[in-house]
């Protein structure tokens, strides 16, 4: 079943969040990753939808909104698409990513964008089945203030 996420998740979805984290090589920080998605909750800055499967947590997808000037439009920013292990292959990929999809439709936005490590061979894999296209007209820059 896949649902919004609400504050009475936190628990379970900061754990299933750490574990999101570790899979892109950070520390670990359980207090942190529940404030943080505590935050994003209470203020609105995100939709989450999160997977859950005989009364837990199974997975989860995170949209944050951006706006697209020359469309005039909003895009969704799909940050987050996370399964925990032992709960792959069952379709909850599927599920979280046609829940986004969805609310991008509801929302009139444009489009969702996205980016994963070009080391995630399941998410380089899946992302493509789900009528992703691989954006090669322009070239993404970062500048980080660490």
């Amino acid at each position: 079943m896949i649902r919004k996420a609400t504050l009475q998740d936190i628990g379970q979805l900061s754990e299933l969040f750490d574990q999101y984290r570790i899979f892109y090589h950070k520390d670990s920080d359980l207090p942190a990753a529940g404030q943080f998605l505590t935050e994003r909750i209470e203020n609105r800055d995100s939709e989450i939808f999160v997977a859950e499967s005989e009364g837990k947590l199974v997975g989860f997808v995170q949209l944050y909104p951006l706006f697209s000037s020359t469309r005039m439009k909003r895009y969704w920013l799909l940050n987050d698409l996370f399964v925990q292990k032992s709960d792959r292959g069952k379709g909850f990929s599927k599920e979280l990513i046609e829940k986004a999809k969805d609310m991008a439709k509801l929302t009139d936005a444009c489009g969702i964008l996205l980016e994963t490590g070009k080391s995630n061979d399941i998410g380089n894999k899946l992302y493509p089945s789900y009528g992703f296209e691989m954006y090669d007209e322009v070239n993404f820059y970062e500048w980080t203030n660490n």
